[in-house]
């Protein structure tokens, strides 16, 4: 569970500084996304997720 929480709270940080650094950026990419048909979200995000695993697994093993 505390692997989860900071892993949890790294995303908090990046995110926060993501946005504290490129407001209008984020902005930008937001209203693409929401110009964006949800099928490619949808395949975007479960490529994120895929990735990610990859990654959480290789530096676990």
């Amino acid at each position: 569970m505390a692997d989860f929480a900071t892993a949890f709270a790294l995303v908090l940080v990046i995110e926060g500084l993501l946005y504290a650094m490129f407001p209008e950026g984020m902005q930008r990419m937001m209203r693409t996304a929401l110009e964006a048909p949800p099928s490619l979200l949808r395949n975007g995000g479960l490529a994120a997720a895929v990735i990610g695993f990859a990654i959480v697994w290789l530096i676990r093993a």
